[in-house]
C-alpha cells in the first residue's frame, strides 16, 4: 500500500503534497517491517510487547494516514491526529526498549 501511495505521490501530485506522501510512505514501510518482525515473535514478550504492537499500529495509521489525507487536500477529522500518531509511535518504540530490558521478556 505504501509503495502505491509513494508512486502516486511521485507522479501525480504537486511537490509539497508529494513530499508529504513520501514522508508518510517511508514511515509506513519502516513500521510495516517492524510489525512483521513483532508478528514473527508470536505471543512472546508479554504485555509490554503486545502494547507496543497495538501502539505501533495505531500510530502508523494515525500518522501516515493523516499525511496521506493532507496530501490529497482533505480536511482531517481530528486536527491533532498527526502529532498524536507520532507520539504513539514514539511510545511504541519506548515500550519495545523497555520490553527488551525487562525480565518479562527474558
Amino acid at each position: 500500500m505504501a509503495i502505491g501511495f509513494a508512486a502516486y505521490g511521485a507522479h501525480g501530485l504537486a511537490p509539497q503534497a508529494a513530499a508529504l506522501v513520501e514522508r508518510a510512505s517511508q514511515f509506513q514501510l519502516l513500521h510495516a517491517v517492524a510489525l512483521l518482525a513483532l508478528a514473527r515473535m508470536g505471543g512472546e514478550g508479554g504485555r509490554l510487547l503486545s502494547s507496543a504492537r497495538i501502539l505501533m499500529v495505531v500510530g502508523v495509521v494515525a500518522f501516515s494516514g493523516s499525511l496521506y489525507l493532507k496530501a490529497l487536500g482533505l480536511t482531517l477529522p481530528l486536527p491533532m491526529i498527526t502529532p498524536f500518531g507520532g507520539i504513539t509511535l514514539l511510545l511504541s518504540w519506548l515500550l519495545l526498549v523497555i520490553a527488551g530490558f525487562s525480565k518479562e521478556w527474558i
